[in-house]
């Protein structure tokens, strides 16, 4: 069945602002091409997306071309403005956006374990106004926080999980009541998985798993260019995989004696004192015997996921991933050879401490495009 004209309208204006937020500003006769829609249609479409605001005139084409230069067409990055928090056990960092995913401002702040709830979830809300502020913002559109934890996918909302703080579930509470802007929340780990996908280690996979590295232990798993979440929005928790070499096995309140006893971030420090090394250089140290060691601890969870998904590609990320560099992911998939019979390619994090930032940057901005663009 044919499309109605309005519905064409909406389909041609919606492609034709992807390729300006993908490509940049453009002339209407390179939408033409890209689009290969018609002239008229191009100059119809052009008029409406103007009128509408989404769109206006950012400048002239090159001046090697004989007559009038033609106008170039971009997005009115103002139109909206973004914001994206990446909420860590012990700090809070945030970056403030125009609608095209340029940064204005950043900030960040610890927030000290005797911290109470009150008092954390204020220096974060005011941390993030200060920083809208700096950034020139009148008000947010769109608010993304990244934080770790379960996501309930039925509610959207941060699971109360043992082991976190409290004051993570409150700070999104009151963003909601206190901001004139939609607030979403994502587990930090898929949102740097999102990240790497779309800018990042992986922007030639469409099937990779992100292992996060750091204070806790966990994965994003992306299939198909999508990013899987599970039923209950467990997909990933590898922190609770029960593997060989851990003092025994892991409950449903606790991890220990599951992966994250030998990946996360206290356990890579034990490791590195028992090699005689200290625990802030390790990782880039190219210390051979301390990364063969870690790499082989990696490899058992990583090659339990394998053996389930057969992704092709494992990415490295958290604080480990991003430290271990090259090196560290090397000895991770030679290690894999030897434990799978799945060809796996072992990636490090291109986008280090920056990932969980940029993928809540990235959720934020699709969420206002997705309501603003026609």
């Amino acid at each position: 069945m044919a499309a109605s004209p309005s519905t064409a309208r909406a389909i041609n204006d919606r492609l034709a602002l992807r390729l300006l937020q993908d490509e940049g500003p453009l002339t209407a006769t390179q939408l033409k091409a890209l689009t290969g829609l018609s002239r008229p249609t191009v100059a119809d479409l052009v008029e409406r997306l103007q009128g509408s605001g989404l769109v206006h005139v950012v400048g002239e084409s090159g001046a090697e071309r004989r007559g009038p230069n033609a106008k170039l067409y971009g997005i009115v990055a103002d139109r909206a403005h973004l914001a994206a928090l990446d909420v860590r056990t012990r700090s809070v960092s945030v970056t403030v956006s125009d609608l095209l995913g340029t940064t204005l401002a950043e900030a960040s702040a610890p927030v000290g374990d005797d911290t109470g709830t009150g008092p954390a979830v204020e220096k974060a809300v005011t941390l993030l106004e200060r920083t809208v502020k700096e950034a020139g913002a009148d008000r947010l559109h769109s608010v993304a926080v990244g934080a770790p934890g379960l996501i309930d996918p039925a509610t959207g909302e941060l699971r109360d999980s043992t082991g976190l703080p409290a004051w993570h579930r409150r700070l999104v509470a009151v963003l909601q009541e206190r901001l004139p802007a939609r607030v979403l929340v994502e587990n930090e780990t898929n949102l740097a998985a999102v990240a790497e996908l779309r800018e990042g280690a992986a922007r030639d996979r469409e099937d990779f798993v992100l292992l996060w590295l750091g204070q806790g232990v966990g994965a994003a798993v992306v299939l198909d260019g999508r990013l899987r979440r599970g039923a209950s929005g467990g997909a990933g928790e590898i922190g609770f995989l029960p593997v060989p070499g851990t003092s025994g096995l892991p409950s449903a309140t606790g991890c220990d004696g599951g992966f994250h006893e030998l990946a996360c971030a206290a356990a890579v420090e034990a490791l590195a004192a028992a090699h005689g090394l200290d625990p802030v250089d390790a990782l880039a140290s190219g210390h051979g015997p301390f990364l063969d060691a870690l790499a082989r601890r990696l490899a058992v969870g990583a090659a339990a996921v394998v053996s389930v998904l057969d992704p092709g590609c494992v990415v490295l990320g958290g604080e480990t991933g991003h430290q271990g560099g090259a090196g560290l992911a090397a000895r991770v998939e030679s290690e894999l050879v030897a434990l799978s019979p799945l060809r796996t390619e072992v990636r490090p994090s291109s986008l280090g401490d920056t990932a969980v930032l940029r993928g809540a940057l990235l959720r934020a901005r699709d969420a206002a495009q997705d309501e603003l663009f026609p």
